[in-house]
């Protein structure tokens, strides 16, 4: 079994549904109560153990760059006034020295080409990928944690899934359910992008986390362009799983798809919430807002 040690991020888009806020700013880098998107999604992906994040960036981007480096200025200035509380929670988010690295899409060619374009540093290994506008707050286990449990104990491709209602997985990348594996995942017997409505083989969507074979990249190399003019990566799987397994790992959770106005609201309400320090007051402004 080859080592699962890097997580690739699809950072590249523009963010034109929060404009004017994405006019300077990455969407990424909006804040959900105190850390960015992007900080948490880097999160989880630390604590499944992966070792080497590869953001695949694009114009605009170099604030993120920023995020995941020292910035020393900022650090004396805490030093010096005694806020040390501050100065460990910056160290605790900082990377280590070599374990970032960053590449550009250098055209907007869909996620397929976004993944594509980390093949070089990738290389021949399977790779963690995570979608930063899809933020998982776990009810147990974090998702990519119980992905890479997974692997480990049944090498393959995998995707994250969880349940949508039945009207509406045309809306959806949806899969097909096979036999339990010993992994705690299940065998995926077919991937649709967005089926016609009543003709979904189940009502589990695809969540916005994979760990996918090296095999990926030779097929997007040559995968035509799919919806939208797009390099779809939901294409490529489905001709890599015609030779390779495929395997999934419901999600025991919330998501919060911070790519859309409401989805990003409701995250920052739900992780306000999840927070000790911040509910009991969060709850009684909530309900004068709401008058109740």
């Amino acid at each position: 079994m080859k080592p699962l040690r890097k997580a690739v991020f699809p950072v590249a888009g523009l963010g034109t549904r929060f404009l004017p806020a994405t006019k300077a700013m990455p969407k990424e880098m909006l804040t959900v109560v105190d850390r960015p998107v992007i900080q948490h999604v880097a999160d989880e992906a630390r604590e499944a153990g992966l070792e080497h994040f590869v953001f695949v960036t694009g114009r605009n981007k170099n604030v993120i760059e920023d995020h995941f480096d020292r910035m020393y200025e900022l650090e004396d200035t805490l030093q010096e006034r005694g806020k040390k509380p501050e100065l460990e929670l910056l160290a605790r988010d900082l990377p280590e020295a070599g374990q970032t690295s960053f590449t550009r899409q250098q055209a907007p060619l869909g996620l397929g080409h976004a993944v594509w374009c980390a093949r070089d540093i990738v290389g021949a290994e399977p790779f963690a990928l995570l979608l930063p506008d899809m933020l998982h707050q776990a009810r147990t286990r974090p998702c990519m944690a119980m992905m890479v449990d997974a692997y480990h104990k049944n090498p393959g491709n995998y995707v994250a899934v969880y349940e949508v209602p039945e009207n509406q997985t045309h809306q959806y990348g949806i899969v097909g359910r096979g036999k339990d594996t010993a992994g705690g995942g299940f065998e995926i017997t077919e991937m649709i992008e967005k089926p016609p409505q009543g003709k979904a083989p189940s009502n589990l969507a695809i969540s916005g986390r994979y760990i996918l074979e090296p095999e990926i990249f030779k097929i997007l190399a040559k995968q035509p362009r799919g919806a939208g003019g797009e390099i779809q990566l939901t294409d490529a799987m489905i001709t890599l799983a015609k030779t390779r397994p495929f395997y999934g790992v419901t999600f025991d959770g919330a998501i919060h798809d911070c790519g859309t106005k409401i989805g990003f609201l409701v995250a920052n309400a739900a992780y306000a919430l999840a927070r000790h320090d911040l509910a009991p007051t969060y709850r009684i402004e909530m309900k004068k807002l709401l008058g109740g």
